[in-house]
């Protein structure tokens, strides 16, 4: 699986293009809690192909990782940051 899905992100990548399915999402209503007859009480949730969240968390994990190499971030600023909340 992870040759095809690195050739994928290969391909993806050299055309500049994202496969259509992976702009395709199921959203569905999560339950927060409290009354389940208030709409306020839920809040939406995107089910998307799973290949496109692996890509994503790859390309996500390599951002990151240059930011941290080249000291790009505040200190201050650790929202989505490993190790650094509080």
């Amino acid at each position: 699986m992870i040759p095809f899905l690195a050739r994928l992100l290969d391909i993806t990548i050299n055309n500049s293009t994202i496969p259509r399915d992976w702009k395709k999402a199921t959203v569905v209503p999560v339950h927060k809690g409290g009354d389940r007859s208030a709409v306020k009480n839920y809040r939406p949730v995107s089910l998307t192909s799973v290949a496109c969240k692996q890509v994503e968390h790859v390309i996500a994990g390599y951002i990151r990782q240059v930011w941290e190499d080249k000291d790009w971030l505040f200190e201050g600023q650790h929202g989505f940051r490993p190790g650094y909340s509080s």
